[in-house]
């Protein structure tokens, strides 16, 4: 730490303390430190701001394989560019990121001559999973399962404590997509198909993320993307076009983005593909009209990778990068992630030095960019920190890990196979998954799209590892090709399928079948006449419909991240009673594939509908009671019911609660999540579990401009086996 400071002091010498700028001083307003820099900088300087490089255009290789710094590729662009952010890398050591990040920004300040530093973006999408050591949480999607807002608050914090220190200031997560189309190849980065589940855990691992006090004195920002429409494509390949009318889109897409404004959420990302026959990334009716002036978002926009340049070579809406580049910022792009040249540079000098692009519009964005820096406190502090490395993988961090992977494995089915008795001696377990750590982190983990399986933590068991652990007097072993006899010698088979890691473009599938070696090998082990326990270990849904009905049990894992088998382990060995819910509708066919939220004309022909999810003991609900049965629109009612604990042990509840409007101008959905609360009952004990409804919060829904509309009529609540239905009056 001495080092870093003795460095920035003999930085900072150039800078006479009678002449020291307004900008440079910690205790003027942050606005008025944005406005006097703001004026001290050329044109050059302010593009080099609004430039985002990958860290390969200044390692040593000049390819994704090294975290390491070229002094002299980076003296280059900083002196010629100004470049004023870098982002990516892949899981190194945290000695080797403040290393690299040091390195970094004190060349950065040896050649800028404002003395602005660079801000580094990094994915940490579910913990800290570009870290060696780090935690790692489930995906999001497994997160959804868990209906429970504190696990993301735990993630965000505890993905502020592991990273903040390293320079990782800003970190592009969370992903507020909504997960409507199981096609889609990141579906396991969303909350799910309900917006309530994105807004409400997006808000919470925002605010943890971006507020975390023991961080200080550093910050991170928070990244809510991809605004807006990214995750419906209509093909279900990535970065392909949506189709999405616009009150479909304040319905379903606006909620979550706006939850994390109102949290306070400092940058965007922006959507790489096209809705409506646009691009998102040149339609200023998504990026001003819609972000800025109707959900009064002030912070950074930034494109997401090579997007200015694919509106060329990708959806072909500008002849060249000259004209993408003014469509772009036009239509309110505040940074370019290149991310591999400085040619974004150039062509924005050039549309600025001839009247295409104004002065003013740059500064717009150079503005918001500084804000950025000046919040995140990095002008004070702009080297990493050294002494807090035992923070990082914690114990107390990996139990929070642990539960959330608990809290988020969903028992589909349940032909009294689970929880496997102690009196199963020989254990086989089958699949990809079985001794494979790669594929139970899914992408995103370690790298892009996971890494060679050496390189996960010791730490971490396989599936028939953890296994053996809960088990420890059981013969548990694994067989990649199992024969018949090894099938019938065993007391149960655990079959761990499910997918390899994958992310994005790469992970672009036309059937969401099972793979049929995968069926295969699961007709085999029902053949040989011993239960079956099917674990899926998937980041979407693939179809099992016709080899379920044969298993003892089926269970979704999804991708629980490094603590997962040993909650898979815990779970079917009875330690931990499951309380996950499906967070989104897992189809029957792979040619039918509707939303829970559907129209009332539609039908929905999931096997597993939203909300599935069974547990080792049985909820009751009784006594659904309203505290009245009609409403004015400036009133609100409270709903209250009683859960009562039926069974023999312990157990967590999800409370969901739905609503339906029963008749609306538009097209009502058949239903929609209102309320979600969990809950935990000991054998015997029931509680009082209540949600209050707010006629504009709850009962609205938002026209084709966001504008609220909240009709008379009647309204159906239900929850778990209860229903009641109440009259909202006009004014």
């Amino acid at each position: 730490m001495r080092i870093f400071a003795l460095c920035l002091a003999l930085v900072l010498q150039a800078w006479p303390a009678v002449a020291r700028p307004l900008y440079l001083d910690a205790k003027s307003p942050v606005e008025a430190r944005v406005q006097d820099l703001l004026s001290r900088m050329t044109l050059e300087e302010k593009i080099g701001q609004m430039t985002q490089l990958n860290y390969s255009a200044i390692n040593s290789t000049g390819k994704e394989d090294a975290v390491d710094v070229d002094e002299k590729k980076l003296r280059a662009v900083i002196r010629n560019f100004h470049v004023g952010s870098f982002l990516n890398g892949f899981a190194v050591p945290p000695a080797q990121w403040a290393d690299y990040y040091a390195t970094l920004q004190r060349i950065n300040l040896e050649e800028s001559r404002l003395k602005i530093p660079i801000v580094y973006g990094i994915d940490h999408v579910h913990g800290t999973n570009y870290i060696t050591g780090g935690t790692v949480f489930p995906q999001n999607l497994n997160m959804a399962a868990t209906f429970n807002d504190s696990l993301a608050a735990a993630e965000g914090r505890i993905t502020a404590l592991e990273s903040a220190d390293l320079g990782h200031a800003w970190d592009f997560a969370p992903i507020l997509d909504v997960g409507i189309n199981p096609y889609w190849s990141r579906l396991y980065e969303t909350f799910g198909e309900e917006p309530l589940v994105g807004a409400r855990m997006g808000a919470a691992f925002i605010r943890a993320l971006q507020d975390a006090p023991e961080i200080a004195p550093y910050r991170v920002a928070g990244t809510a993307k991809h605004f807006i429409g990214y995750s419906n494509p209509s093909s279900g390949h990535d970065r392909t076009p949506a189709q999405i009318p616009d009150q479909f889109l304040q319905e379903f897409w606006v909620p979550a983005f706006r939850a994390a404004i109102e949290a306070g959420v400092k940058t965007v990302m922006i959507n790489s593909g096209e809705v409506n026959g646009v691009p998102v990334h040149t339609s200023r009716r998504l990026l001003v009209e819609l972000l800025r002036d109707q959900l009064g978002f002030t912070g950074v926009a930034v494109t997401d990778w090579e997007d200015i340049l694919k509106l060329v070579n990708h959806h072909r809406v500008a002849a060249d990068e000259r004209e993408a580049t003014r469509l772009a910022v036009d239509a309110g792009i505040d940074m370019a992630m290149t991310p591999f040249t400085t040619d974004f540079c150039v062509h924005l000098k050039s549309l600025v030095r001839e009247g295409a692009i104004s002065p003013a519009r740059i500064d717009e964005s150079v503005a918001r960019i500084l804000r950025l820096k000046f919040d995140l406190g990095l002008f004070e502090h702009p080297y990493p920190r050294t002494n807090r490395f035992p923070r990082i993988g914690a114990a107390d961090h990996r139990m929070a890990a642990l539960q959330a992977a608990r809290e988020s494995i969903v028992l589909l089915e349940n032909r009294g196979a689970l929880p496997l008795s102690d009196q199963a001696q020989a254990i086989l377990v089958i699949g990809p998954a079985a001794e494979s750590k790669r594929n139970v982190n899914g992408g995103w983990t370690l790298g892009w799209m996971g890494r060679p399986e050496p390189e996960y933590p010791h730490s971490m068991p396989t599936v028939r590892e953890a296994l053996k652990r809960a088990f420890p007097h059981a013969s548990v072993r694994s067989a990649s090709n199992p024969s018949a006899d090894e099938m019938r010698a065993a007391d149960v088979i655990v079959a761990a399928m499910g997918e390899e890691p994958y992310a994005e473009g790469p992970g672009n599938i036309d059937d969401l079948s099972l793979p049929w070696q995968q069926h295969a090998l699961l007709r085999a082990a029902a053949d040989s006449g011993r239960p079956v326990v099917l674990v899926l270990f998937e980041g979407r849904p693939r179809i099992v419909s016709g080899i379920s009905d044969r298993m003892a049990a089926v269970v979704f894992a999804g991708l629980p991240g490094f603590e997962g088998p040993t909650a898979v382990a815990e779970v079917l060995s009875g330690k931990v009673n499951p309380s996950g819910r499906l967070p989104f509708s897992y189809p029957r066919t792979v040619g039918h594939v509707v939303p829970f939220h559907h129209k009332p004309s539609d039908k929905s022909g999931a096997q597993y509908p939203f909300g599935s999810g069974l547990s080792y003991t049985k909820f009751e609900y009784s006594g659904l009671s309203l505290s009245a049965e009609r409403l004015r629109p400036s009133a609100e009612i409270t709903a209250t019911v009683t859960v009562k604990n039926a069974g023999r042990v312990a157990g967590q509840e999800s409370v969901l609660w739905y609503l339906t409007d029963e008749v609306g101008r538009v097209t009502r959905p058949v239903r929609r999540l209102g309320h979600y609360e969990k809950i935990t009952l000991q054998p015997g004990q029931s509680t009082q579990v209540k949600f209050r409804i707010v006629p504009r919060e709850a009962l609205a829904y938002p026209d084709e401009r966001g504008r609220k509309v909240l009709e008379p009529g009647a309204f159906t609540l239900r929850v778990g086996n209860q229903a009641a239905r109440f009259f909202l009056d006009g004014e």
